[in-house]
């Protein structure tokens, strides 16, 4: 029996309610994942040095070995050293010109993403030679290039 002013309530049906909480559930999940993505992107960066030219000027036993290097990477990277034929050189290498964020201190020659830098340095050899040269970064990592002295 219904009273003066007394409205029926009705409530939704079962599968609609399923659907509404499915929707939702799903809507929350693309939303966690998306915010731990970008999370994880800000602390996880890729070194990456690219070797753009090498090569070498000079004569009678004392070559400059010129190196144009490109950081393509997404995090910043340090060069600490430079290997000439698997054997360290005793100071690290002058930045003769460079383009972005580079800058240069005793310890390290460091380069911003984006940034370019070309590196010069004295070694002796003979005419022909071919010589291996690695440059090492702080975190590890190595990348070769191979000049021959003209």
């Amino acid at each position: 029996m219904k009273h003066i002013g007394e409205t029926t309530m009705k409530a939704i049906s079962p599968v609609i309610a399923t659907v509404i909480i499915v929707a939702v559930a799903i809507a929350i999940s693309i939303a966690v994942a998306l915010w731990i993505t970008g999370l994880t992107s800000s602390f996880t960066g890729v070194e990456k040095l690219e070797i753009v030219n090498a090569y070498a000027t000079g004569s009678g036993g004392t070559y400059t070995v010129h190196i144009t290097i490109k950081n393509t990477g997404t995090k910043i990277a340090t060069i600490d050293n430079v290997f000439v034929n698997n054997t360290p050189l005793t100071a690290l290498p002058t930045v003769a010109s460079s383009s972005g964020t580079v800058s240069s201190t005793t310890t390290g020659i460091t380069m911003y993403p984006g940034s370019q830098a070309t590196i010069e340095f004295s070694i002796t050899g003979s005419s022909g030679q071919t010589v291996s040269i690695v440059i090492h970064t702080a975190s590890g990592g190595q990348y070769p290039a191979t000049v021959t002295l003209p």
